[in-house]
């Protein structure tokens, strides 16, 4: 099972006067994609700048993909997409 990792980074100084509503429309998406089994964990970063995800059985190019439907998407500074391969030790 593949697995893709990314790391996100969401521009702090540059945040739009509605980003409380924006914030509660990206916990719907994520809520939705672990619904639906293709991300396995989302993991906030303590710095509250931006979140790394886990996903499974995507390939890299569906995850960036899905990555632009996100409503952080346009407040990013960054982000990093990364496969990875298990190691079967």
């Amino acid at each position: 099972m593949n697995r893709v990792l990314v790391i996100l980074t969401i521009d702090l100084e540059n945040l739009p006067s509605n980003f409380p509503e924006i914030l509660q429309q990206e916990r719907a998406v994520v809520a939705q994609w672990k619904q639906e089994g293709f991300l396995e964990q989302l993991y906030l970063r303590p710095t509250k700048n931006g979140a790394v995800l886990l996903f499974k059985d995507k390939t890299e190019e569906e995850v960036n993909q899905l990555m632009t439907t996100l409503p952080f998407y346009p407040l990013r500074k960054s982000i990093e997409t990364l496969p990875l391969i298990k190691d079967e030790m």
